[in-house]
């Protein structure tokens, strides 16, 4: 997982897969140590593809965010990290907390999450926003169906250009969600006939640039549903035009659907999302 960041969100990106019987050694806890802040960095470091030399946050601004009020959070499994978040509090009238950074194993996404959600409600919070890449379908789903975040905004090439080594030549766009502490969404799996519309019999709006259907519009005009690639990451990799290509035609769909009142509520199995309006999922 990566979440609202310096860079951008992948839960689950990584070396190790955690079994049952390894899940009763994690712990999570908030860092407070010069030693911890540093194995943070190095952390982070690896999960962004960057030196350690140079890691997407240094161990000394991690130790500020800390002083200043923030919260580090470290997911160990026995005495290996495995996880590690950074949230900082916003406007004091909005009760808000904002998660800088998120990373960790997979199995482990929603216990950090859960650590940052009763830290900021112990100190008076009921929301939480951050950010990431909207390609990356497995965070969308994360966020979206497994914690009931709302992505309400479509933040266009937010960070400029980036070089850490997973973002390469892209465009950073974003999506900004919201998680409700107190009471979460109830999120839905979207994707058929389960509530959220008849996907597969809305008309097509938007080719892909795989030659499918990129987006499709219901007739009732509640929802939108866009398609996202399978593995954004790798296909940067292999082919950075054609990732470009995808976002700018997933932008395209985006930005139309929020300026005209939708959400993003829910992300399917098979990578599509559900936009919706608000009266579609009261």
């Amino acid at each position: 997982m990566k979440d609202a960041d310096a860079l951008s969100g992948v839960w689950a990106k990584n070396r190790h897969h955690l079994d049952t019987r390894s899940m009763t050694s994690l712990t999570v806890r908030t860092v407070h140590d010069v030693a911890g802040f540093a194995a943070v960095a190095d952390y982070f470091s690896d999960v962004w593809h960057t030196p350690r030399s140079a890691p997407p946050v240094l161990p000394e601004t991690l130790h500020s965010l800390a002083h200043a009020g923030g919260a580090v959070h470290a997911a160990y499994d026995g005495q290996r990290l495995a996880g590690a978040s950074v949230a900082v509090f916003g406007p004091p009238a909005l009760r808000e907390t904002y998660s800088l950074m998120a990373a960790a194993e997979q199995g482990l996404g929603v216990r950090v999450k859960q650590a940052q959600r009763a830290w900021a409600v112990e100190l008076g919070a009921r929301t939480m926003r951050w950010t990431f890449d909207p390609l990356v379908g497995r965070n969308a789903r994360f966020n979206l169906v497994k914690l009931g975040a709302v992505g309400a905004e479509y933040l266009v090439d937010f960070y400029g250009p980036m070089a850490d080594g997973v973002n390469d030549g892209d465009e950073s766009d974003r999506l900004a969600v919201a998680w409700d502490l107190i009471e979460p969404g109830q999120p839905y799996d979207s994707g058929g006939s389960d509530g959220t519309g008849d996907r597969e019999a809305a008309p097509v709006t938007h080719p892909a640039p795989d030659g499918g259907p990129l987006a499709r519009r219901d007739a009732a005009d509640r929802y939108v549903w866009c398609r996202v690639p399978d593995d954004i990451v790798a296909l940067r990799a292999a082919d950075p035009e054609l990732a470009l290509h995808w976002r700018r035609a997933v932008r395209e769909v985006f930005t139309k659907a929020f300026a005209d009142g939708f959400t993003a509520a829910g992300m399917s199995r098979d990578g599509w999302y559900t936009l919706a309006r608000p009266e579609a999922t009261s």
